[in-house]
C-alpha cells in the first residue's frame, strides 16, 4: 500500500527551537559542555525602540574539571560573541557566583542575557 502524501510523516516533524533554547545551548557550549542548566527564566523585555527578552539561568558545574569550565565561562561572558538566530546579546553578566569544595567541588552560576530581536 502506498502511503497518503497529503499525511504528515511524523519521523520528519521539525521541532522549533526558540532564543532561549539556542542561549542554553551556547552557555553549555562556553562551559565546555560541563555546564547543567539548573533553572532558567524568561520574561519580556522592551522599549521604545527595542523589543526581546531577559533570561536568568542558573548553571551548575560539579566536579574539579567541571568548576574550571565553569570559572572560564564567568571570565569570557561579558565579552562573548553569541551567536543566536534572529537575536542580538545586547547585555550579558554574571550576576552571582557560588563554589563549594566538600565533599565535592560545585560550583554554581548565576547569568542574566538580555536578547534583543534582530530586525
Amino acid at each position: 500500500m502506498l502511503a497518503d502524501p497529503t499525511r504528515r510523516n511524523p519521523a520528519r516533524r521539525t521541532i522549533r527551537r526558540g532564543p532561549g533554547d539556542h542561549l542554553r545551548e551556547a552557555l553549555i557550549l562556553l562551559g565546555r559542555g560541563h555546564a547543567v542548566i539548573a533553572r532558567h527564566g524568561e520574561k519580556p523585555w522592551a522599549s521604545i525602540t527595542f523589543s526581546g527578552s531577559r533570561h536568568t539561568i542558573a548553571l551548575a558545574f560539579h566536579g574539579a574539571d567541571a568548576v574550571a569550565a565553569g570559572e572560564e565561562l564567568v571570565a569570557a561572558l561579558p565579552d562573548h560573541e553569541f551567536t543566536i538566530p534572529g537575536q542580538i546579546v545586547a547585555d550579558a553578566q554574571v550576576v552571582a557566583v557560588a563554589h563549594t569544595m566538600l565533599p565535592r567541588p560545585v560550583l554554581e552560576v548565576e547569568v542574566e542575557v538580555l536578547l534583543l530581536e534582530d530586525a
